[in-house]
């Protein structure tokens, strides 16, 4: 459950993360970008194989790149949408 005044919006997975996620798409209730994919990881826990995909994928937030930084400094806002995207192949 959401705690009070907690940002909520949705976490979109594409490609092998959409394939270990299970689905396309989810809600999440966070804080920080750190937040909504500890809190995905516990949601998918009896998938193993989402945890690892999230280890090699690259995030946008609101359509701007997260790049190298620490995920518990991307604040999430009300609205707003995660995409998480693992390496493609091809250009």
């Amino acid at each position: 459950m959401a705690l009070k005044n907690t940002p909520a919006g949705i976490i979109r997975y594409w490609a092998a993360a959409r394939a270990a996620a299970g689905t396309p798409e989810e809600p999440y209730a966070a804080a920080t970008l750190a937040d909504a994919l500890d809190a995905a990881r516990e949601r998918h826990a009896l998938r193993p194989e989402f945890a690892r995909v999230l280890l090699r994928c690259s995030f946008l937030v609101d359509g701007a790149p997260v790049g190298t930084r620490d995920h518990k400094t991307v604040q999430l806002a009300e609205g707003g949408t995660v995409e998480v995207l693992p390496p493609f192949a091809g250009g």
